[in-house]
């Protein structure tokens, strides 16, 4: 396994496993226990994906030591503010069964993200998370938040795949120290992704899959990524991206199919804002 280092020392996995639309917990658990056999150790749940006490039990299960695993969940916006987040991050452990995560996210930029994040600041340095940052940040959004806080975020986790891979994001990241992480990874197969010619002919030059080169693409960016799969044998192959290495060419025909936009939902779209400050998860 490759790690990245965050800016506070704290070393990441650069590949994971992402449980997002894993509502079956049975499933979810068995997804969970198939990856890390696998040897899978970073796991990114959230409250909103309502499967945080799915994989506790199968970190439970595994008898894999706390300190090997790297454990990401998010503050959904119905918890936002100071007081509420406080107790949502309890909420969150309790449910993984967990004495700490490894990195707490706000999973969207809206409603009162400022009184969570000073929760967050303060539950950092009592040293009950490993480190914080943000999710679904825009630039404007990342760096205002940077500028009016005392702890840069480690971690931003925003859509970017093959289609969309946000060079110019990355690099302002790199700026103010901030590690890029990769949702929709495969871009949940749109555009015919997994047909493409592109990625189908730099696959046949290694022996592996047009999924393999796009995860192997992040890897050599340092992009973290999560790639989502309930199948083990799509788990082991999304895991097999170690032993080869795209050349400068493969990487600048991967960079050409970028398009300069995303497949899913604008946060800058009114009726996006809408939708997502009105969702609540209940348990």
């Amino acid at each position: 396994m490759k790690y990245v280092t965050l800016n506070n020392g704290v070393q990441m996995p650069v590949l994971g496993l992402g449980v997002y639309q894993i509502s079956d917990k049975k499933v979810c658990e068995k997804t969970v226990e198939e990856a890390l056999s696998i040897g899978y150790r970073l796991i990114d749940t959230a409250f909103a994906y309502m499967n945080e006490e799915a994989v506790g039990n199968a970190i439970k299960k595994s008898g894999i030591k706390r300190e090997e695993l790297f454990i990401t969940t998010k503050l959904w916006i119905q918890d936002a503010g100071y007081e509420n987040t406080k107790k949502a991050y309890d909420g969150a452990l309790k449910r993984l069964g967990l004495d700490y995560v490894d990195l707490y996210l706000i999973h969207q930029p809206y409603g009162d993200y400022y009184g969570s994040y000073r929760a967050m600041q303060e539950l950092y340095k009592e040293g009950r998370i490993k480190a914080i940052g943000v999710s679904n940040f825009y630039a404007d959004r990342l760096v205002d938040l940077i500028l009016h806080n005392e702890i840069v975020p480690a971690v931003n986790q925003i859509e970017s795949h093959v289609f969309y891979q946000r060079e110019k994001e990355q690099n302002l990241m790199k700026e103010y120290g901030v590690q890029m992480q990769s949702w929709a990874s495969f871009a949940e197969g749109r555009n015919g992704m997994f047909k493409n010619e592109i990625l189908l002919n730099i696959g046949r030059k290694y022996g592996k899959t047009p999924a393999q080169v796009i995860l192997r693409q992040f890897i050599q960016k340092d992009i973290v990524c999560i790639p989502k799969s309930t199948h083990k044998e799509r788990l082991q192959e999304n895991f097999d991206v170690f032993d080869f290495e795209l050349s400068n060419e493969d990487m600048k025909q991967i960079s050409l199919m970028d398009t300069g936009h995303g497949l899913f939902e604008s946060h800058y779209d009114v009726e996006t804002v809408k939708w997502l400050g009105g969702t609540r998860f209940d348990f």
